[in-house]
């Protein structure tokens, strides 16, 4: 994978930048891991902001993985604490970005295997339904903080609750569980090499 490049911050949909080429996208929950993730599927340290405390990603951040292939950290979603009329613009945007994006070809959502997919995780993927076009994965992230077994059950339980094909791997940071299998996504939704 190329290393990835930051582009832009947007933060609302006219200052995305030109909808061309291909994008996969990362969203979650606030605190799932996301931006964490971003950094080791793009292999660069710091590339997304990184946070113990929930909603710090606010901006729609685009990364340059060359030839027009982009990687997108999207904000979280849930629990950030921040006004209300924040969470809305958020929502706003996460929305119009998801509905309107014609360069995504591909999303990554990160999902804390310890809790397993929330009311809020299921509402992203039920109104993802109308792009039934676009690829879902599901990062189990933090796998290291349950037994292997554990992991592989809560794996299976969020399979089946996808359907037939879905895409899910377990992923940690400190192991790197599940980091190729993400780089595989992102190399077949992006084009390859």
């Amino acid at each position: 994978m190329p290393i990835a490049v930051f582009i832009k911050s947007a933060a609302s949909p006219k200052d995305f930048p030109d909808d061309s080429g291909r994008e996969v996208a990362f969203v979650g929950r606030s605190n799932s891991g996301k931006s964490t993730a971003v950094n080791l599927v793009a292999g660069v340290r710091k590339l997304a902001r990184v946070s113990k405390t929930p909603g710090r990603t606010q901006l729609v951040n685009f990364f340059s993985l060359g030839e027009g292939r982009r990687l997108v950290d999207l904000p979280g979603y849930g629990f950030a604490r921040v006004p209300p009329e924040v969470q809305a613009r958020w929502r706003t945007l996460l929305e119009t970005y998801l509905r309107d994006r014609a360069s995504l070809v591909g999303l990554v959502v990160t999902v804390d295997i310890r809790r397993g997919l929330t009311r809020l995780d299921d509402q992203l993927l039920r109104w993802l339904e109308s792009r039934r076009e676009l690829p879902v994965a599901v990062l189990l992230t933090k796998a290291d903080k349950l037994s292997r077994g554990a992991g592989l059950a809560v794996e299976q339980q969020v399979a089946a609750a996808l359907g037939p094909t879905p895409l899910v791997t377990r992923f940690s940071a400190p192991t790197q569980d599940g980091v190729e299998a993400a780089r595989g996504w992102l190399d077949s939704w992006l084009g390859g090499k």
